[in-house]
C-alpha cells in the first residue's frame, strides 16, 4: 500500500485509507481528514511549494 504525506498537516497517509484527495497540477495529493483537504483545496499553492522545497511555516 503507498503511502503518502498529507501537504496540510504533514502527517503520514496511506492512500487506501486516506479521507480525501485532491488533483493538482496533475499530481494527486491525500489527506488525513476532510478539513486538511478543504484547507488544501482553498489554497492550492500555499501547501504545494512546501512539499516540493522541502519548507515548512
Amino acid at each position: 500500500m503507498a503511502s503518502h504525506i498529507d501537504p496540510v498537516c504533514k502527517m503520514q497517509v496511506n492512500e487506501q485509507q486516506a479521507a480525501g484527495k485532491s488533483e493538482y497540477q496533475g499530481r494527486v495529493y491525500f489527506f488525513c481528514a476532510p478539513g486538511c483537504k478543504k484547507q488544501f483545496d482553498k489554497n492550492p499553492e500555499k501547501y504545494v511549494g512546501k512539499i516540493e522545497t522541502g519548507k515548512g511555516e
